[in-house]
């Protein structure tokens, strides 16, 4: 870990960190690094030991903690501990910016800023799109939305955290909305990778020798991607590679090469539901992204 500190600036901007897990520790390191007063806080305070080694001012208490910086940075489990945490400290949010970089949905957000909101704080809802380790470096993103004012007195100290520091606009759940949009395709592409992996696996390939092919196809299909969205935006549907049909029939082949090695079929199947429903709605001769539609309507739950 690279613990040399920055030159401090005249007049650095104090910040708090609320949550000492491994996400949180790297927050503060970061700032610490940039020369910033940091106070931090953590219901067990010998997380924060290794912190204050390197000068951050342990709080003795949440209020203690609000109440040293104008820009308080809250990394905790989840929205619920946000509240139970800051609930009683809403008289002190008056004039601060709390940053919320604790993972949530999109209603969340708005409902804590609306929170906020109501005791006279700035809120700037975040979502931290690296791990712990990268926190701080060139290839950091993390996502803030909320009011653009609130970002801007306080980006250069944001920025610290990463260089892909980016607002996206004064919707309080537009970082939450883009988290875990994300974190779907990366759910996609690993459940991708579990399956193909399996199927192999089931011919004694193991993993290590079909990872180089699975990351050339990542990267093809990576570069496809904004060819898919100016389709995606402007409604065309022309193929960009194949029909829906064509990749019907490649579908059902996967399916059946999983059903013959006795390997799960639950993904496959899904895929080929998905397909066949916007064969079936008239998109045989359309190009993939036609299959937007079927994830655009909502689906009936059966009781």
């Amino acid at each position: 870990m690279n613990t040399e500190r920055r030159p401090r600036t005249d007049h650095p901007t104090p910040v708090t960190v609320v949550g000492l897990g491994l996400m949180g520790r790297a927050l503060a390191e970061a700032f610490l690094r940039g020369g910033h007063p940091t106070t931090v806080w953590n219901r067990s305070p010998e997380k924060a030991a290794p912190l204050v080694a390197l000068g951050a001012e342990l709080a003795g208490s949440p209020r203690d903690a609000v109440a040293a910086s104008p820009l308080v940075v809250v990394c905790v489990s989840d929205h619920g501990a946000v509240r139970d945490l800051l609930d009683p400290l809403g008289d002190l949010l008056d004039g601060r910016v709390l940053a919320n970089l604790t993972s949530g949905t999109s209603a969340q957000a708005r409902e804590t800023a609306g929170w906020a909101a109501r005791h006279g704080g700035s809120y700037l809802d975040g979502a931290i799109m690296t791990v712990p380790q990268a926190i701080g470096t060139a290839g950091a993103v993390l996502l803030y939305s909320g009011p653009r004012s609130a970002f801007e007195e306080h980006e250069p100290v944001l920025r610290l955290l990463g260089a892909g520091t980016t607002h996206l606009g004064e919707d309080h759940g537009l970082s939450a909305l883009h988290d875990v949009a994300l974190l779907g395709m990366m759910w996609g592409a690993l459940n991708g990778f579990l399956q193909g992996t399996a199927l192999l696996g089931a011919a004694g390939v193991g993993a290590a020798a079909f990872t180089p092919y699975a990351d050339t196809l990542l990267t093809t299909v990576a570069g496809w991607l904004p060819a898919y969205a100016r389709q995606l935006d402007d409604g065309s549907r022309q193929p960009l590679d194949a029909t829906l049909d064509t990749h019907l029939a490649a579908i059902e082949h996967l399916v059946e090469e999983n059903e013959s090695l006795g390997v799960s079929t639950e993904l496959p199947r899904l895929f080929r539901a998905l397909v066949d429903r916007a064969v079936a709605s008239g998109h045989g001769d359309s190009g993939y992204a036609a299959v937007i539609e079927q994830f655009r309507r909502p689906v009936e739950v059966r009781s």
